[in-house]
Formats: C-alpha cells, sequence, structure tokens
C-alpha cells in the first residue's frame, strides 16, 4: 500500500493511530458496498455459469452485456430461447444475492 505523507500524518492524528482508522475505513467501505459487492458476485457466478453452459448459445454475448449492465428484463429476453432449465438456473443465479 502507498500512501502520500499527508495521509500518514492524518492516520497518525487519528484515536488510536494508523491501525485503527484503518480499519474503521475498511469496515465503513465494507459496509457501504455490501450490496454493490452482492450483485457484482450475483452477476460472475451467472457468468461463470453461462459460459459452461450456454456460451454456444444464441444471445450469450447480448445476455451477458444485459447482465453487466444490471439490465434485468433485457437479460431474460435474451436468454428467453435457452433451454429452460439452463434459463431458469441463470435468472435464479442473477437474482441471487447471496
Amino acid at each position: 500500500m502507498t500512501l502520500l505523507p499527508r495521509h500518514w500524518e492524518w492516520l497518525a492524528a487519528q484515536p488510536g493511530g494508523a491501525s485503527v482508522a484503518l480499519r474503521k475505513l475498511v469496515e465503513q467501505a465494507r459496509r457501504d458496498s455490501a450490496d454493490k459487492d452482492r450483485g457484482r458476485r450475483a452477476s460472475e457466478r451467472t457468468y461463470h455459469f453461462m459460459v459452461a453452459m450456454a456460451g454456444d448459445l444464441p444471445g450469450f454475448e447480448e445476455a451477458t452485456r444485459a447482465l453487466f449492465a444490471g439490465d434485468v428484463a433485457g437479460f431474460a429476453q435474451r436468454i428467453e430461447a435457452w433451454p429452460v432449465d439452463v434459463r431458469e438456473h441463470a435468472m435464479r443465479l442473477a437474482n441471487s444475492n447471496a
């Protein structure tokens, strides 16, 4: 990690010093981005499934773009012609935020 002198000065001036301040900053960032991180992980899981099971199906590239754009309706539309089990599992993965 590279910080500028002014960053180290600010960290050193915080109650508990740099270590405590950095832990608090990381925890706050984790809380602030939790929903976005869950959505990103769901998209990544869906993409990995799609590559393995649907990489050669019609609309794969368009569906991938819609998935990562967060376009739920567009994603559903682009996978409509896929086999039911593949389509339903992709939708389940895309909509999971676990």
